[in-house]
């Protein structure tokens, strides 16, 4: 056997014999394993899926999933939205309990919650209706808000911290500490917030075009100027 088929050969049995979760450590990705009702990008997981920082997961009513990644793994609780970002997660709504030993954080919004060290941590965060909720399961997380994360309030712009012991539990009020709306609720939809928005802006543009030809103007009446 010549080497370029040997060193073939050799490349296509590790492929085969490594396991996927060590691959995805090598990229900085993670496995997704779903039993239904687990949303990658848009598109459902049958099984498992490869994920990648910046990837878009949902969980919809009544399904879970979980995460595994290098050092950490992850249970994504039913309606939940996050992005995956690689060292951290961004979670948009619902719930995840993480339990790692390379500090793992999850940021919602402004507020940062991370282990405080590298040993074996699990902890929870949860974001529903605008209330933050955290609780060390085992050893301690630290939680930091501040506009480092995100755009803060002008009353909130120093970054402050609180630990979190272990079997304790804490929570943080978003729109109070973050100075933004409360986001809308639920993952069913899957409904990106700009599009509502767009979608908002486009409903008023036909209101007004109705009003005004309720009004009885004909179509040659409206200036392509000024409808």
């Amino acid at each position: 056997m010549s080497v370029s088929a040997l060193r073939n050969f050799v490349s296509w049995a590790m492929v085969v014999l490594c396991p996927l979760s060590l691959t995805a450590a090598d990229t900085g990705s993670a496995i997704v394993h779903g039993k239904g009702g687990v949303w990658v990008n848009g598109s459902e997981v049958v099984d498992s899926t490869a994920i990648f920082p910046g990837d878009l997961l949902q969980t919809k009513p009544g399904f879970v999933a979980s995460l595994d990644a290098e050092g950490s793994s992850v249970l994504i609780q039913p309606e939940s939205v996050i992005k995956f970002q690689g060292t951290f997660l961004s979670l948009e709504h619902g719930g995840v309990s993480v339990g790692t030993s390379t500090a793992m954080s999850v940021h919602v919004n402004c507020i940062k919650v991370k282990p405080v060290s590298n040993e074996r941590t699990q902890y929870d965060v949860a974001d529903v209706s605008g209330t933050v909720r955290v609780a060390a399961r085992k050893n301690d997380v630290n939680i930091t808000q501040g506009s480092a994360l995100r755009n803060a309030s002008p009353d909130n712009n120093s970054p402050q911290s609180a630990t979190v012991h272990e079997g304790q539990e804490a929570t943080r009020d978003e729109a109070a500490v973050c100075g933004t709306a409360v986001r809308p609720g639920g993952a069913a939809s899957g409904l990106n917030t700009k599009w509502v928005e767009i979608g908002a802006g486009t409903g008023g543009g036909v209101l007004l075009l109705c009003l005004l030809l309720c009004k009885g103007k004909k179509p040659t009446q409206v200036s392509p100027d000024h409808p």
